[in-house]
């Protein structure tokens, strides 16, 4: 009998074992939750990260959250960061590393209402143009100094505004032209009551000064550890096969996203239009870095005038070591 409950109680320890062995990871998102990041929370809810062995927690952002600092302060195992921001942090001193790339193409883009005189890049002059700050500012500030514009105002130069993460500024007249992202901001513009043929948009992938947006980020100095090399490779593989997931059945990653937000803040109508729209953007990608999308990127932000973004061709700033396992 002590023998049977020994034997017993051993087979309770190794289910309990196997039970609790799944590696956990954090993952820092930019922004709040929303259809930007519905591969991550596709890769949850479909079982890809636990068919990994991984236990995922997924943290939202939100207007006071710096997935940079976050990484740094050693609150996230990975984080979704632009690479100007990135870069811009690996020349102060943080390590940051891209170990995938999801989003291939940039969603950023220039919204403008034609009634304050814009119609093109030459009429920007004189105007007021509201701008993201918190690192979002870099391909901004690149685009203007290519066009041998000013960012400090004055009539053969632009007046920024630093713009909320709203679309206020081009509703009331504030701003000539807002920062938008094709899949969110631009459609509340239209949602305010301003028509489509009332505005003019400016692209910054038509601009030729897009850079990479939504990459997967970790500190260097990680990646020196097998155990956290594995990890990363196992979560890069599930958050792509979410990623192609979603973007195959937009609406049911919308209805995803909309169950794993807590705010209760987000609308069906709104996120399944988001979703179409960023499947747009991580089409073509299977997650590895295109090493010509990051040299377009570099060269952007190295054409800052006297104050460039980064000073000089980060070395180290990406990887492939976990995409080529990971694919």
């Amino acid at each position: 009998m002590q023998l049977k409950n020994t034997l017993s109680a051993l087979a309770l320890a190794l289910v309990a074992g196997a039970a609790t062995a799944a590696d956990d990871v954090t993952l820092q998102l930019k922004w709040v939750t929303q259809a930007q990041f519905a591969g991550y929370y596709v890769a949850q809810e479909q079982g890809y990260y636990k068919a990994e062995d991984l236990n995922v927690t997924i943290k939202p952002g939100g207007p006071d959250i710096a997935p940079t600092q976050v990484l740094a302060g050693g609150g996230a195992d990975v984080t979704v960061e632009w690479m100007p921001a990135a870069l811009a942090a690996r020349e102060k001193g943080l390590a940051m590393v891209n170990i995938a790339q999801p989003f291939k193409s940039s969603g950023m883009m220039l919204t403008c209402r034609k009634d304050s005189g814009v119609t093109g890049t030459d009429d920007f002059a004189g105007k007021t143009l509201g701008v993201w700050f918190f690192g979002n500012e870099f391909p901004f500030l690149s685009w203007m100094d290519k066009l041998g514009l000013s960012t400090d105002g004055g009539e053969n130069g632009v007046e920024v505004l630093k713009q909320g993460f709203n679309v206020d500024p081009i509703v009331n007249g504030q701003a000539a032209c807002v920062s938008t992202m094709t899949y969110n901001e631009y459609w509340q513009v239209i949602d305010a009551g301003i028509t489509p043929e009332e505005l003019v948009t400016f692209k910054y992938e038509d601009q030729g000064v897009a850079t990479l947006e939504d990459g997967l980020y970790v500190l260097e100095e990680n990646l020196s550890d097998p155990a956290f090399e594995d990890k990363m490779v196992r979560f890069v593989r599930a958050s792509m096969q979410g990623w192609k997931w979603a973007e195959e059945n937009p609406e049911e990653a919308a209805l995803i996203v909309l169950d794993n937000d807590e705010t209760g803040a987000q609308t069906e109508e709104h996120q399944i239009r988001m979703m179409g729209e960023v499947a747009k953007l991580t089409a073509g990608s299977n997650g590895a870095l295109v090493e010509a999308d990051y040299e377009r990127t570099v060269e952007s932000l190295l054409s800052g005038g006297s104050d460039p973004v980064i000073s000089k061709v980060p070395d180290g700033a990406w990887t492939h070591a976990i995409t080529d396992k990971a694919l």
